[in-house]
């Protein structure tokens, strides 16, 4: 009997498997936010390495979206964390607006334990059948898997940033509070408040006080997932800190942005803010030596 093709990149994990994963991992939108918008952007992969890979954090295979410079190494590493729609087309495509910039860029399927969110169609299903599923234990621990194979992988271990989107927002707050590796992270409109569970034993503002790493909070002014009373305790708590990374961090408002303003593929979509964040970003990491 012929053994499988092996993928070199990945030795354990077969050609047909590969394919599978690339063929449903950042080449589609999520069904739940279809249509997309006519303004959706879209960065090709030309001079970049770009796909899918598969990272081992504990027992797990946990495939991620890669996108860096062809042929290079000791690159800055990015890892981007996705929104609830999971690693889609729009993830993957920041991974390479990164790389075009000369990061390695890498996002992982942070749902993939819990299943595939891409045929879910409604926003509502996907938070009651994945999102509310997802403990922050086992997210940190993707992540800590994410830079360790970023960094075996030709990147540079002491040039790590890490940016999020809406729930993905939220654990860059988080991952920020966890490992002073990091060198930077940025934030678009990530929850700093919520529940308290099983799931989710803490929120961002419980914890900012012992800030690692100094974030680049994003918010819009007409955001009702993120009240400005919550900003407000977020700031407050940044300012009671005495750490250097808490005092730091900076969060931006947007007066005429709502939740979701950085996702071109969505009305939602503030195209000025949009840009204009994008450039504070790339300017934040620098300034934390991410590049």
């Amino acid at each position: 009997m012929l053994k499988p093709e092996v993928d070199s990149l990945v030795p354990h994990v077969p050609f047909s498997r590969r394919k599978f994963v690339q063929a449903a991992l950042g080449g589609t939108f999520a069904a739940a936010v279809l249509p997309v918008s006519a303004q959706t952007i879209t960065t090709d992969s030309a001079g970049l390495d770009a796909g899918t890979v598969e990272i081992r954090s504990g027992d797990a295979s946990v495939p991620a979206y890669r996108a860096q410079p062809q042929g290079k190494s000791d690159l800055p590493v990015v890892v981007v964390i996705h929104e609830i729609f999971a690693v889609h087309a729009h993830i993957a495509d920041v991974c390479r607006r990164f790389a075009k910039l000369g990061y390695l860029a890498v996002a992982p399927d942070l749902f993939s334990r819990q299943g595939d969110v891409s045929k879910m169609p409604t926003i509502q299903g996907i938070v009651e059948s994945i999102v509310s599923k997802v403990p922050d234990r086992e997210v940190t621990e993707d992540l800590d898997a994410t830079v360790a194979w970023a960094i075996a992988n030709g990147g540079d271990a002491k040039r790590v940033g890490v940016v999020g989107f809406c729930w993905g927002g939220r654990q860059a707050w988080l991952y920020a509070e966890h490992n002073s590796n990091v060198r930077a992270a940025v934030s678009w409109y990530g929850m700093v408040e919520g529940k308290h569970d099983e799931m989710t034993p803490f929120n961002p503002v419980d914890r900012v006080s012992s800030l690692q790493v100094p974030v680049l909070g994003f918010y819009g002014a007409k955001d009702t997932v993120n009240p400005q009373a919550t900003l407000a305790d977020l700031r407050a708590g940044l300012a009671a800190s005495d750490t250097r990374a808490a005092h730091e961090s900076r969060i931006v408002i947007y007066d005429d942005a709502g939740h979701g303003f950085f996702a071109d593929y969505r009305p939602s979509y503030v195209k000025a803010d949009a840009e204009d964040s994008w450039k504070r970003a790339i300017a934040w990491l620098r300034k934390y030596g991410v590049m």
